[in-house]
């Protein structure tokens, strides 16, 4: 018993030390908070964690609202940086990050916020049940609207499957549940909260080739109408999307479609060729997983 308070004491100075944390980042005091398309620009955007070199250089460009974004790279380029600026983990040291034409931090950050549901590589779910993890206690999020969630990106078949479905227990970190299962309900997570923008951290990773073609499908059901931003670890899952941008050392030096880069020959071209090779190698002889 002593050893567990012990624990639980260190456990708690930590988390009191986070709490005491100052904050930067704060809404303004009269914000702007138009409705939200889902219109995203960064113009001349710089940016450095504390006491770090410069991770983007100059960085500009304009996603439509509507239309999906991949942003591909080596790590340290500057990808997950691109997503936390667009929901003001952090402010830019230049240049501006826009929303609809409004600089995100004339936003309040409740209201910017909302507009975004943000999937990443490690899904997180907790213990309780199924529904909970899907609607995060949002009670005015309906078990029938998360059950249509369920059934758009493709959960609702292993979630059936369950004893009890939707009231199923879920253990901590979801760990009787393959990886391709937690992305799913990740997918259902998002959809249930119906978001204007869509923000993917190398979401698909962690995936098998046989389980990407049902994770892709939902995805790309997940995605319709929406604004997206993808980053890309495995680029035969971003093929499909509207703009492709590639970063080097923070700075942008390609951009288009999967086709037009391709074609051009250069970074894009090399790594997808490189790539698709090896997952072709790999996906001949890699046990499959159940979804």
């Amino acid at each position: 018993k002593y050893n567990v308070l012990q624990s639980a004491m260190a456990s708690a100075e930590r988390l009191f030390g986070i709490l005491d944390t100052p904050n930067s980042i704060t809404s303004p005091v009269l914000p702007r908070n138009p409705a939200i398309a889902g219109e995203i620009e960064f113009r001349n955007v710089w940016f450095a964690y504390e006491g770090e070199n410069w991770v983007l250089k100059d960085v500009s460009f304009k996603v439509p609202a509507g239309t999906s974004l991949a942003l591909v790279g080596a790590t340290g380029s500057g990808k997950s940086t691109i997503i936390s600026l667009v929901m003001r983990f952090y402010d830019v040291q230049k240049g501006q990050v826009l929303l609809d034409g409004v600089d995100v931090r004339e936003m309040s950050l409740d209201h910017l916020r909302r507009a975004f549901a943000l999937v990443l590589q490690d899904v997180f779910l907790f213990a309780g049940n199924v529904l909970d993890n899907i609607r995060l206690g949002e009670e005015g999020i309906s078990r029938e609207r998360v059950q249509r969630a369920a059934e758009v990106v493709h959960a609702d078949s292993f979630i059936r499957s369950l004893d009890k479905g939707l009231d199923a227990e879920v253990a901590e970190r979801g760990v009787t549940f393959s990886a391709g299962q937690r992305q799913l309900l990740a997918f259902a997570r998002a959809l249930a909260f119906d978001p204007r923008i869509l923000l993917l951290d190398e979401a698909t990773s962690n995936i098998d080739s046989e389980t990407e073609a049902l994770i892709q499908d939902a995805l790309a059901r997940l995605m319709k109408g929406r604004t997206a931003i993808a980053v890309a670890h495995r680029l035969s899952t971003i093929t499909a999307s509207d703009q492709i941008l590639v970063l080097h050392h923070g700075e942008i030096v390609e951009r288009g479609s999967h086709g037009e880069l391709l074609a051009l020959g250069g970074r894009y071209s090399k790594l997808y060729r490189l790539q698709f090779g090896a997952e072709e190698a790999a996906s001949a002889s890699a046990p499959r997983e159940a979804v």
